[in-house]
């Protein structure tokens, strides 16, 4: 009901002047016809009015008089109001227009003062909350997206709102683009340093035989070797990278309903020389005889060498891979557990970055890229799927996950 009480008001002013503008003009006839009819008593003075009335009418004439008289008083009375209403419509207007420094004038004395304070009241809010968005948007144009608009409310609220969305989307955009440009140096300086070294040695056992500078032909055989070892190794990075890049650019899948149990058996059964080799042996725990997933078998078997691989290449001391593979929650679960050193907790949230090395120097000593875990991930993760690792005083678990195969989904 609130604001209705200043209309009320004004609706009672205009009827107070309208009452007030009768009572004068009832008195002003009042008084003109006692005037009349004295004079109509003297025969100087007596013949307009007594043409008049026998042309028009008394009673004609009254209501013209009245009608004048009514007119009159109600704008000298009013006059005053109507035109403080026509200044705070003229504000309103340029108002509407957005100029929204304008300020009427207040007259304390009516509720018409009233009206005008509380707009400009309105004016100054608004004002002033378009300042803080303007000071917002200054802000964010500065590339500083971490000093929100004030939300408060009404339609500018939203719009404050909207801004400051649209400045943590647009926050999160640079960062990404920023963590891309970093990735994408690291990739490069990876690169590099990992071509540079075995080229270099390579470039320095072929000026060796080039010079002649070897005593005999095993001398030379033995440099011969050298550089064809890290010819090999320096193939093996190219192609691992080769393979990263492709998979992380979008290489199309060709998944197919595939039992994860009886091939990892398989797999299992091909790792048994390199198994030997590291005096090693396997064991395969499954809950079940199958457990089904879509995947692109060709992929998969990449990334699960390069888990076996690394178990076996760190984990030698244990004596033992062990791989389980359970069905949980809608998700198959695969864990490559070896025994051996465990990888130092500083270093698990990194494991899976490329050219990352937890200790480079036995790393490139056992054949490392640093890229084989990355392919890992990568090929785990466009299968929908997850991996993780997690490594004790006791054991070092490689898991992943992937979701069930259900029937009549591809």
């Amino acid at each position: 009901m609130e604001p209705k009480r200043p209309l009320q008001s004004l609706r009672v002013t205009f009827l107070l002047y309208m009452l007030g503008s009768l009572a004068l003009t009832a008195a002003l006839l009042y008084l003109g016809r006692q005037l009349v009819a004295f004079l109509v008593r003297y025969p100087a003075t007596a013949w307009p009015f007594r043409r008049a009335i026998n042309e028009i009418g008394s009673v004609p004439l009254m209501i013209a008089a009245g009608a004048v008289l009514f007119v009159t008083f109600f704008f000298l009375l009013a006059g005053r109001t109507i035109r403080y209403l026509q200044e705070i419509d003229g504000a309103l207007t340029e108002m509407g227009e957005g100029r929204l420094d304008v300020v009427i004038p207040v007259r304390p004395s009516d509720e018409l003062g009233g009206i005008a304070h509380r707009i400009n009241a309105m004016a100054d809010g608004l004002n002033r909350y378009l300042a803080e968005i303007r000071g917002g948007l200054d802000e964010i144009a500065a590339g500083r997206f971490d000093r929100p608009i004030p939300v408060r409310s009404g339609e500018l609220a939203k719009v404050a709102d909207s801004i400051n969305r649209m400045a943590a989307q647009l926050s999160r955009s640079i960062e990404e683009e920023r963590a891309a440009e970093k990735s994408k140096n690291d990739l490069i300086t990876g690169v590099s340093h990992d071509l540079r070294t075995p080229l270099t040695s390579i470039l320095g056992f072929l000026e060796v035989i080039e010079e002649d500078r070897y005593r005999d032909e095993t001398e030379l055989r033995h440099y011969v070797g050298i550089a064809y070892e890290k010819a090999l190794g320096l193939k093996k990075l190219i192609d691992e990278l080769f393979e990263y890049t492709k998979i992380n650019g979008g290489y199309p899948l060709q998944p197919v309903r595939l039992d994860l149990v009886g091939f990892l058996r398989q797999l299992a059964e091909e790792f048994v020389p390199s198994l030997e080799r590291a005096g090693m042996t396997y064991r395969i725990d499954a809950e079940d005889d199958s457990l089904f997933i879509m995947a692109d078998g060709d992929l998969l078997v990449r990334s699960f060498e390069n888990l076996i691989a690394n178990a076996i290449r760190y984990g030698a001391e244990g004596k033992r891979i062990d791989i389980s593979i359970r069905a949980e929650d809608g998700w198959a679960a695969v864990r490559f557990v070896n025994y051996g050193e465990p990888i130092p907790q500083a270093d698990l949230p990194f494991i899976f970055d490329r050219f990352y090395r937890v200790e480079r120097s036995r790393s490139q000593e056992t054949g490392g890229t640093g890229l084989g875990l990355a392919i890992a991930k990568s090929i785990v993760e466009a299968h929908g799927g997850r991996i993780s690792a997690a490594s004790d005083r006791d054991r070092t678990v490689f898991e992943t996950r992937f979701p069930l195969f259900q029937a009549g989904k591809r």
